[in-house]
């Protein structure tokens, strides 16, 4: 029996049948206002077409792009594969290195525009740098592609976010339907049942993060303490820390984003508060047992000694092990994490290009091969 797939757009979303369960309020909740508003009043930085799809008992967000090649990279391979990863090259710390990459990235974003990389379709796409993924079979993976091909013949049907630590079984399903597996980049993943030697040596760190909470006078509050008010604080605090110090190639948040998420039950937040002053924030929303950090931020302009990120991490590790979640902690920061037994993790786009035209499908299969042997094996000499 086949398993019903349908699109919803903004024409037909009030047919969308909801129910009560905790990743349909997510998805609902968050991702239709977008639908009706459109995603630019939410993210400066994403121009993107919003679907909700369902797949017998799944609902899940779809972006749909075309030629759009300076958008977001949570939408934009071509950003994230080479506008971001130009300026992600001084990571290496090796001027040849970083002036051999960026050259052949050069040439490879000539050829990737010509063959139209951003025209693809990405579903279960949040609109964040990690999107979590409920359970997901071989056969609706299968369902939902053969749905989406005949639906957007020209387009890559792009799954972002796909590890191995977390499912071998859904990146098996993609392999199954001849998704192409491209890595993205590494991340780094705290579990709480891992009680190996690695994990003795990181509970003083975090004692001691843990205790600096204290020792500046900060006090711990959750969102039912966040008034409008504040809101205007915490996008500054993101955008110090996501646009300023790293990339305004990151999400650039609105007030009315935070809004959203503050109303959304499925999401919860932090913050750290001294002397009626919001110092640091974290937002973050679990799947499936699986928790990430889409909005963190901190004052940048205060002294790095008071160790507002040790703080904030601090609090998301102990979140993970009182509730027993693996934690998510995305990229960046890495020799940080690493001290404190994150594990690393390469983590792939799954992308099906078996429809398409043989120059639409050269440019996928280029970047597969270069990501997979020449940038992947970089990530993990640098420890990037």
């Amino acid at each position: 029996m086949t398993l019903p797939v349908k699109l919803y757009d903004i024409n037909n979303i009030d047919k969308l049948n909801r129910d009560n369960s905790q990743h349909s309020q997510l998805i609902t909740a968050y991702f239709i206002p977008m639908m009706k508003l459109g995603s630019l009043p939410f993210i400066q930085n994403v121009n993107t077409q919003l679907y909700l799809l369902t797949a017998g008992n799944l609902t899940l967000p779809v972006t749909v792009n075309n030629l759009e090649l300076e958008n977001c990279y949570v939408c934009s391979p071509y950003n994230h594969y080479i506008t971001y990863t130009k300026v992600e090259l001084t990571n290496l710390k090796n001027p040849f290195l970083e002036t051999t990459i960026a050259y052949i990235l050069d040439l490879l974003g000539i050829f990737a525009a010509q063959a139209q990389i951003n025209r693809v379709v990405i579903v279960n796409n949040l609109l964040l740098s990690t999107n979590l993924y409920p359970p997901i079979s071989t056969q609706e993976i299968q369902a939902i592609t053969t749905f989406l091909c005949q639906k957007f013949p020209n387009h890559a049907i792009m799954f972002r976010s796909i590890n191995t630590f977390v499912d071998n079984e859904l990146m098996y399903g993609f392999q199954t339907n001849n998704y192409h597996l491209i890595g993205s980049r590494q991340i780094y993943l705290f579990h709480p049942a891992d009680e190996s030697s690695r994990r003795s040596k990181m509970r003083s760190r975090l004692k001691q993060d843990t205790q600096l909470i204290h020792k500046h006078g900060y006090t711990v509050l959750d969102k039912s303490a966040i008034t409008a008010e504040d809101i205007p604080r915490i996008v500054e605090l993101y955008n110090l820390l996501y646009l300023e110090k790293y990339s305004y190639h990151n999400p650039q948040f609105t007030e009315e984003f935070i809004q959203l998420t503050l109303q959304n039950p499925a999401w919860c937040f932090q913050i750290l508060k001294k002397d009626h002053s919001i110092d640091g924030v974290i937002g973050y929303y679990h799947v499936n047992n699986i928790m990430t950090t889409p909005i963190l931020g901190y004052d940048t302009q205060l002294p790095q000694e008071i160790g507002l990120y040790r703080m904030l991490s601090a609090l998301l590790t102990n979140t993970a092990k009182t509730e027993n979640m693996i934690l998510h902690q995305s990229s960046g920061a890495a020799s940080f994490k690493r001290l404190r037994g994150f594990l690393p993790n390469i983590e792939y786009s799954a992308v099906y290009i078996s429809h398409l035209p043989w120059w639409r499908k050269i440019i996928w299969l280029v970047l597969k091969l270069l990501v997979n042997k020449l940038a992947i094996p970089l990530m993990q000499k640098y420890k990037l």
